[in-house]
C-alpha cells in the first residue's frame, strides 16, 4: 500500500489508497464501512492489477456529508476515474458499493468489468426480515446512513440496460438481498453472468476474505461469465 491519498472529486475530499502495478481495479466497500475490509483480497489481486481502494463519501478517511444518495456516489467514482485517467477499469463493488458500481458503469466506458456482489436496484430488493429491521432501526436512531438503504435505491431497467461493461453480479445463497432480485439485476444487463455462492452470507466471502480474489480472478481470466452456482 502506498498510503492514504487524498482527492477531491463532485465537492469532496475522498480518501483513497493504492497498491500494486497492472490494469487498474477499483474496489467499493459497503454502508458503514470502509477500505480495509478488502485487505486479504488486495494481497493477491496486487500481483497482477493497480488496486484503488477509495473510503466512499462519509465512512473512513473521507469527507463527512451528512446526507447520503447513491447516485453522488457514483458521481464520486466517475470523477474519481476521470481525474486519475483510469480506462479499462475493473471495477468490484459489494453491497452499496455494488449499487454504486451499476449506477457508475451505466455512466462511464471507463468501467470495462463489473462485479457487483450483494447490490439491489431498489429498498425492496432486499429481504423482507432485513428490511424491516433497518426501517426499525433508523426509526429509534435515525441514521443518515440507514436511511440511505430504506430510501433507495432506484435503479430502472434503462440503466441497467446502458451498462456495457462484462458483467458478473455474485450473491451468497443467505444473502440479505432476494435471490429474485439478484437474477432480475443478471437478467437486465446485456450478456452478464450470475454466480450464488452456496452456503455463504451477504459479507462472508468478502470481508477480510481471500475468497473475493478467487471470484475476480476467475471471471477476469476466463473473459467471460461463468455459469450460474448454486
Amino acid at each position: 500500500m502506498t498510503g492514504l491519498k487524498r482527492i477531491r472529486v463532485n465537492d469532496v475530499d475522498i480518501s483513497y489508497e493504492e497498491a500494486g502495478q497492472g490494469r487498474p481495479m477499483v474496489l467499493i466497500h459497503g454502508n458503514g464501512e470502509n477500505h480495509t475490509i478488502f485487505d486479504r483480497t488486495v494481497r493477491i489481486l496486487e500481483k497482477k492489477f493497480t488496486c484503488y481502494l477509495p473510503d466512499s463519501r462519509g465512512h473512513g478517511k473521507s469527507h463527512w456529508t451528512g446526507e447520503f444518495h447513491y447516485r453522488d456516489m457514483a458521481e464520486d467514482i466517475v470523477q474519481f476515474l476521470e481525474k486519475l485517467n483510469l480506462r479499462d477499469v475493473a471495477l468490484v463493488g459489494f453491497s452499496d458499493g455494488g449499487i454504486v458500481g451499476l449506477m457508475a458503469a451505466a455512466r462511464t466506458d471507463r468501467i470495462s468489468s463489473l462485479i457487483a456482489c450483494g447490490a439491489n436496484t431498489r429498498p425492496e430488493g432486499l429481504r423482507g426480515v432485513y428490511l424491516l429491521g433497518m426501517r426499525i432501526l433508523h426509526f429509534f436512531g435515525r441514521s443518515p446512513l440507514m436511511r440511505l438503504m430504506i430510501k433507495e435505491p432506484d435503479i430502472s431497467d434503462q440503466e441497467l440496460r446502458q451498462i456495457h461493461a462484462d458483467t458478473l453480479i455474485v450473491a451468497g445463497e443467505h444473502d440479505l438481498i432476494r435471490k429474485s432480485e439478484t437474477d432480475y439485476i443478471a437478467a437486465q444487463i446485456p450478456g452478464a453472468g450470475k454466480i450464488i455462492l452456496p452456503g455463504e452470507s451477504h459479507g462472508s466471502y468478502i470481508v477480510h476474505s481471500e475468497k473475493l480474489a478467487d471470484i475476480i480472478l476467475g471471471f477476469l481470466n476466463k473473459g467471460k461469465a461463468p455459469a450460474e452456482q448454486v
